[in-house]
């Protein structure tokens, strides 16, 4: 049997096979984040399809931290009966599920919240609009909203959540020297920039227990001048274990860089796995299992990374778009690669569209040509 779709677990998560289901924004949600049928939908596909771990879209954990329209709550009980929904749908497939949860910071869009903040003042290119300091009173209240949001998706009946660290949202935005020019205990070296990240996994390890998995989405390299390096990130991913994380996803790229983290024109293998040199040095610092995104296409590759001890599971995104039945189909065989073509045309351009792949593809005929 192929490594690929052997067993593995995450604490006392038990997963069928080594493929993931790499958060993405669905944008299927109504004004209020509520997740609408084709959210269900599309996560009941994925797993049919046979993917080991499905990781939801990032939702948003506080009313300021909405980062975009269309993206789905879990800021409140009152969105708890429809994620229950969306976690049984997935169950009722023999499917496994957590919530990626995540605050906007100063990457909030004007549509959805009035006022931006962020570790410091910040008014650069890179940033949509000006952000003013987050206060130290807001500091506690977002560390309790992650909290809070942690037991909503246990109580939902997920089967674990994970932290978004990366993609230039406020966490990344904490550990970030390029953005955190704090004075107080919340900035200065690596070790105060990543204080907020450490509150926020002992209030919520605090809320979930001790046997609940807890995974982190961790940018380890922000691609952008004065901006974390990966030297830097070494450390907090050494800090990881002691934090009471149980698994690491890595990936890179800072206030929407999609240069960086989403790479179009992945061809040939020596395209794919951008990201695992950050991998194969996170390795050498940490016990905690590895997931790697960022490219893979091949089954040959993605079998020859577990092989070779750089990460232990197979992240996947645009993939996953195009053929949410991928898994079952390098299963058994039927192909050899994604037929993704790379070309980032899956995000929505409309309200009420979605994500969905929009490239033209001839009808698969033979193992893995299209």
């Amino acid at each position: 049997m192929s490594i690929l779709f052997s067993p593995f677990n995450i604490g006392p998560l038990d997963l069928p096979n080594r493929l993931v289901r790499s958060a993405t924004a669905e944008r299927m949600a109504d004004g209020d984040g509520r997740p609408l049928p084709p959210l269900k939908n599309l996560h009941t596909e994925l797993a049919k399809g046979g993917v080991g771990l499905i990781i939801t879209g990032h939702m948003y954990i506080h009313p300021s931290g909405k980062a975009h329209v269309e993206m789905t709550g879990v800021y409140s009980d009152d969105l708890l009966p429809d994620l229950s929904q969306l976690a049984n749908a997935v169950h009722d497939e023999n499917g496994r599920i957590i919530v990626q949860i995540n605050h906007g910071g100063m990457n909030c869009s004007r549509e959805t919240v009035d006022e931006n903040f962020a570790p410091s003042a910040v008014d650069q290119p890179y940033v949509s609009r000006p952000a003013r300091e987050i206060t130290r009173k807001e500091i506690d209240n977002i560390i309790q909203a992650y909290a809070n949001a942690a037991r909503r998706v246990q109580d939902a009946g997920f089967d674990g959540v994970q932290i978004h660290a990366a993609h230039g949202y406020l966490i990344s935005q904490f550990l970030s020297p390029l953005i955190n020019h704090r004075n107080d205990e919340w900035g200065g070296g690596i070790t105060e920039r990543m204080r907020f990240l450490k509150e926020i996994s002992k209030a919520v390890r605090d809320q979930v227990g001790s046997d609940y998995p807890v995974l982190i989405k961790l940018g380890m390299i922000d691609g952008i001048q004065g901006g974390l390096t990966p030297e830097e990130s070494l450390e907090v991913v050494a800090a990881l274990e002691d934090m009471g994380i149980d698994a690491l996803e890595i990936s890179g790229g800072f206030s929407g860089g999609r240069s960086l983290n989403i790479r179009k024109g992945i061809r040939s293998q020596t395209d794919e796995a951008y990201f695992l040199h950050l991998a194969q040095r996170a390795r050498k610092v940490t016990p905690l299992p590895v997931i790697l995104v960022g490219g893979l296409r091949s089954r040959s590759v993605m079998e020859q990374v577990l092989i070779d001890g750089h990460a232990d599971l197979i992240s996947l995104s645009r993939p996953l778009i195009s053929e949410p039945d991928l898994p079952n189909r390098l299963r058994l065989g039927l192909q050899e690669k994604s037929r993704c073509l790379s070309s980032n045309n899956c995000w929505p351009e409309t309200v009420g569209e979605g994500i969905a792949c929009k490239c033209p593809h001839e009808k698969l005929t033979d193992k893995g040509k299209a």
